[in-house]
């Protein structure tokens, strides 16, 4: 089967090339997005490949359905890039990687909450220019301190074992409650609760309609003066001006972000040369209780390799006519 796989970097084709080698398939690599300008280039091939911040809207289903394209594969979990709908009306079937290492975002996440907390990133920078001055690097202990974890499926529940590990009260919320996290200690309660308890903010839930910009300018009035809130899920769960304000006048007194709205043409990119054009990326990113990482809480050798496998075995049963395990459509 022909495939094309959109947004690759080296690490990609290697892993990719690596999990693909003895497979009946012509894989295709391109540096390129997908969007309306590079959807033509699929024609011909049965699948796509694509990465999160490749759009997949009716326009761009629509160009891949007309040049022969069958299965859209995801190398990531979530999907609110891709119109569902359109995709099913066009005969389109979409796949995920529903789990490729829960442990790498959840160790990153927590990373986040060391380097924010005891200004690890400050502190580097400081020791490379010859200033050994501990002013301004005071921290606290995370043992006895209350973490609100949104979101509590694999990666959420990895978070939480690790905070119990160091002493944290975890108060959780999700529509669905782990009975893991319960005999963690951790107590489910609503949004508003978790809000007004928690020292540190930690979000692991997907984005859909419900949940864009869940962390609002309410919602950061709600929280505790000098508040931590940690992102690695998706960018748009937080209004990003609203945090700004909040950091403005120390009512948020530390961010973290491994994700960010408006990503798409920054993240996985050098740009060190040019100038930011994202005005609200460039306030934040001069702000020294802020820590951004480039979507590169995934980013281990065992996420990758699982990614590769799982894409790989996806677009074999796809190939023998087989049932697809990791399909999402527009009801689920």
């Amino acid at each position: 089967m022909r495939v094309v796989l959109y947004s690759t970097k080296p690490y990609d084709r290697r892993f990719i090339g690596e999990a693909a080698a003895g497979r009946a398939h012509e894989v295709e690599y391109l540096d390129a997005r997908l969007d309306r300008h590079t959807a033509r280039l699929a024609q011909g091939f049965e699948a796509v490949c694509t990465f999160v911040n490749d759009t997949i809207d009716r326009p761009i289903a629509e160009q891949l359905a007309g040049g022969g394209t069958g299965l859209i594969a995801l190398r990531c979990a979530g999907y609110n890039q891709v119109d569902l709908h359109a995709a099913a009306e066009l005969g389109l079937r979409v796949v995920r990687v529903p789990a490729y290492s829960p442990f790498a975002v959840a160790e990153h996440t927590v990373a986040m909450m060391l380097a924010l907390n005891r200004r690890i990133h400050r502190a580097h920078t400081r020791v490379r220019e010859g200033n050994f001055s501990l002013d301004g690097l005071l921290g606290f202990d995370m043992a006895g301190k209350t973490v609100g974890v949104i979101g509590t499926g694999q990666i959420g529940t990895v978070v939480a074992r690790i905070l119990a590990g160091f002493g944290c009260r975890l108060l959780c919320c999700d529509v669905h409650e782990s009975d893991e996290l319960k005999q963690l200690g951790g107590r489910y309660v609503d949004l508003p609760t978790l809000y007004g308890a928690s020292d540190i903010v930690t979000l692991h839930c997907p984005l859909t309609p419900q949940t864009h910009y869940l962390i609002d300018a309410d919602a950061i009035a709600r929280m505790r003066r000098g508040v931590m809130i940690v992102n690695t899920s998706r960018g748009a769960l937080i209004d990003a001006q609203a945090a700004i304000d909040a950091l403005k006048d120390e009512h948020l007194g530390y961010l973290g972000l491994d994700v960010y709205e408006e990503e798409a043409d920054v993240f996985f990119e050098d740009l060190s040369d040019q100038v930011i054009r994202d005005d609200v990326l460039a306030r934040l990113m001069t702000l020294p209780n802020v820590l951004i990482t480039s979507h590169q809480a995934y980013f281990t050798d065992t996420a990758l390799r699982n990614i590769a496998q799982t894409t790989l075995d996806s677009l074999d049963a796809y190939a023998a006519g087989g049932g697809l395990a990791n399909e999402v459509t527009a009801a689920k």
